[in-house]
């Protein structure tokens, strides 16, 4: 099966090719035969009943410095497409969602990957909210009485932007650290978007698991451990990967999103765990998959072409 596949992404020259998982993906598609073209989301557009996106056909290489080399500019139909990858990163802003609600109109006939329906409406901090009894307490709002009072129940807490990514703006705040209420009005002065609060989980300090699912089914993990003195653990902010397996509990929590994620198309996530407690749910742009390779060996981006491969074949079938 030789595929036409778009890449919806960041500028795929600027990416580190150690460490992206469209890139690794990418590349996989390439050693199945598949035919790329790259555009960015400021290139794609809905006009006259067509969805349309400016960008340019690749070819990518494992070689630092000259990875990728480009075809000539071109204006394309996505609809002519067998696969889109919805891969730029987040902020999960109204751009974001606007992209999704273009791709919602060649999705299913273009398989667009993750579906952008259940990527608008299951942003990676708010799906969670459907699995109470597995993540630590949580609270969304805007009111700082009602964070006040939400540490007052629970001592340390964390607090970051709902629809942010990468560690950005993410804060552990102990009982009595007096900078809460100009934290959310920092916030408050940004944008009208509400804040997320949770327990703060002392284990972060051992790290922080992404777990990578395939079609709902984990492939794999990998631990990132926050630099000394760092509450965070994402790799963007200096948090370290290290090779790690999977618990009981751990396989429990896979178990309990499998059949829901499998549902809504969400063919590639990553899911966060701490301490045996789930986080997140990443299912615009989830990282991971080179560092699992490098680890275990595991090739996720086979395993999910080969998911991409068979919703095909069993739609034209």
């Amino acid at each position: 099966m030789s595929l036409n596949v778009a890449l919806q992404m960041d500028p795929i020259e600027d990416v580190s090719i150690n460490a992206d998982s469209t890139f690794r993906i990418g590349l996989e598609a390439q050693v199945r035969g598949h035919r790329l073209f790259q555009y960015t989301v400021d290139q794609l557009r809905y006009d006259e009943g067509r969805v349309l996106a400016r960008g340019r056909s690749v070819e990518l290489r494992r070689e630092q410095g000259n990875h990728v080399t480009f075809g000539e500019w071109a204006e394309v139909d996505l609809s002519d497409f067998d696969v889109v990858w919805l891969r730029q990163d987040p902020p999960f802003d109204m751009a974001y969602v606007t992209s999704t609600h273009l791709l919602d109109r060649i999705h299913p006939q273009t398989l667009v990957v993750n579906d952008p329906f259940w990527v608008r409406n299951c942003p990676e901090k708010l799906m969670v909210l459907d699995f109470p009894d597995l993540t630590p307490p949580t609270m969304i709002a805007r009111d700082p009485a009602a964070f006040r009072a939400f540490r007052a129940r629970h001592g340390e807490i964390i607090v970051k932007p709902l629809y942010g990514n990468g560690g950005a703006g993410v804060f552990h705040l102990k009982p009595g650290d007096s900078n809460l209420s100009a934290l959310l009005e920092t916030f408050a002065g940004i944008n009208r978007e509400p804040m997320i609060a949770q327990k703060y989980l002392p284990a972060i300090v051992k790290g922080d698991k992404r777990i990578i699912l395939v079609d709902g089914e984990p492939v794999g993990a990998i631990n990132r451990v926050p630099q000394e003195g760092e509450a965070r653990s994402n790799m963007h902010v200096g948090g370290r990967a290290e090779k790690v397996g999977l618990t009981d509990r751990e396989r429990e929590i896979c178990a309990r999103l499998a059949p829901v994620l499998k549902e809504k198309g969400l063919i590639f996530t990553g899911i966060d765990v701490i301490d045996g407690w789930l986080t997140e749910i990443n299912v615009t742009s989830p990282t991971g998959i080179q560092e699992l390779e490098r680890f275990d060996g595991i090739n996720a981006a086979e395993a999910i072409w080969i998911a991409i491969e068979k919703r095909l074949a069993e739609r034209r079938g």
